[in-house]
C-alpha cells in the first residue's frame, strides 16, 4: 500500500479538543463572570452556604488531633505550674511553722522573764474601726474627719492607725465624729525609734506629706532605710508601731544637727478604713499622789 493513501489524522480516542491556551481564556472569563455576578447579585451565595455546612464536619475532624495537642500541652503546663505552686506554697508554710514556732517560744520565755522579774503584762491596745468622711476644709493642714466620735468611746488623743503603720492622732472630738490629724501635717509631732540602732528622737510633720527627724546630730548612726517606730514612751502610742522609714541623710546642715527626711509607712492620700487606739495612759496604773506618799513616809497623821 502506498504511503500517501494512509489516513494521517488521529483516532477519536486521542484527540485532544481545544488548545491549552483556548481552556486557559475560558475558564479565567468563566471565573471572572462568576465572581463579578456573586459580587453584584449573590448568585453563588446559596451554594457557598451549602459547601460550607457540609464541610463543617470534615473541618472539625480534621482539628480534632491539633484541639487534643494544644489541650495536651496546656494540661502539662497547668500541671508544671500547678506543682511548682504547691511546692513553693509548702515552703511557704514551713517557713510560717518555723516563725511560728519561734513567735512561741520568744512568748513563753518573755513571760518567763516577766515573771521571773515581777513585771505587769505587756499592754494591749483595744481598737475600734472608723470611716474617713471627708478631708478637712483648711487647705494649709492635713486633717480627715472619721465617722467614730465620743459616744463610739474615742478618746481625745486616740492614735489613728492602718494596715500600713501610724495614720495621726484624735485632736478635736465630737459627739458622732472626730478630727485626726495626720502625721504629715506641719504641727504634728511623734515620739520615735530607730528599729536598727534603738536611738529615740521626734518626729515633725514636713512638706509634701513627707516627715523629717528633728535634733540629730551630724555624727549621729542614721542610715536611709532605717525603720521608725513608735518608741512608746508618751503614753500615747504603743511601742512597735510603723512610723516611716529614713530617705534622705544631710549632714551637711548648719547648726550642728543632721537633717533627715523620712518617708511615711502609711499613705496619707487615699484613706478610707482606720483603726482607732485607746491612748496606752487609760491602760496604765494610776501615778501614785505626792502627799500620799509624804504621809505614807512619815507614818501617818498624827
Amino acid at each position: 500500500m502506498a504511503l500517501g493513501t494512509l489516513d494521517r489524522t488521529p483516532p477519536p480516542f486521542f484527540r485532544q479538543g481545544p488548545s491549552a491556551l483556548s481552556k486557559l481564556l475560558f475558564f479565567a472569563a468563566l471565573a471572572l463572570f462568576l465572581m463579578v455576578a456573586d459580587s453584584r447579585f449573590a448568585l453563588v451565595s446559596q451554594a457557598r452556604a451549602v459547601l460550607a455546612t457540609v464541610l463543617l464536619p470534615v473541618q472539625r475532624t480534621l482539628l480534632v488531633p491539633v484541639t487534643l495537642a494544644e489541650d495536651g500541652y496546656q494540661y502539662l503546663e497547668g500541671l508544671k505550674s500547678a506543682r511548682a505552686a504547691e511546692q513553693e506554697a509548702l515552703q511557704r508554710l514551713a517557713q510560717q511553722s518555723l516563725q511560728a514556732a519561734r513567735t512561741r517560744e520568744l512568748e513563753e520565755e518573755n513571760a518567763r522573764l516577766r515573771a521571773l522579774l515581777e513585771l505587769r503584762p505587756a499592754i494591749t491596745a483595744r481598737t475600734q474601726a472608723a470611716e474617713v468622711l471627708w478631708e478637712a476644709g483648711d487647705l494649709y493642714t492635713r486633717k480627715v474627719i472619721i465617722d467614730r466620735g465620743a459616744r463610739q468611746g474615742v478618746a481625745l488623743g486616740a492614735p489613728v492607725v492602718n494596715e500600713q503603720g501610724v495614720v495621726g492622732q484624735v485632736t478635736r472630738l465630737y459627739p458622732l465624729s472626730s478630727e485626726v490629724t495626720l502625721l504629715s501635717d506641719k504641727d504634728a509631732a511623734i515620739p520615735v525609734l530607730n528599729g536598727r540602732t534603738q536611738q529615740r528622737g521626734a518626729a515633725f510633720g514636713g512638706v509634701n506629706d513627707a516627715l523629717e527627724l528633728r535634733f540629730q546630730a551630724a555624727n549621729a548612726d542614721i542610715q536611709p532605710g532605717d525603720p521608725i517606730l513608735t518608741s512608746g514612751l508618751d503614753g500615747v502610742y504603743p511601742p512597735g508601731l510603723a512610723v516611716a522609714s529614713v530617705e534622705r541623710v544631710d549632714r551637711r546642715a548648719e547648726g550642728g544637727f543632721a537633717r533627715v527626711s523620712l518617708k511615711p509607712a502609711a499613705r496619707m492620700d487615699g484613706l478610707h478604713h482606720v483603726l482607732v487606739l485607746e491612748p496606752m495612759g487609760k491602760q496604765l496604773p494610776p501615778r501614785p499622789d505626792p502627799k500620799q506618799d509624804a504621809l505614807a513616809a512619815s507614818g501617818g497623821p498624827r
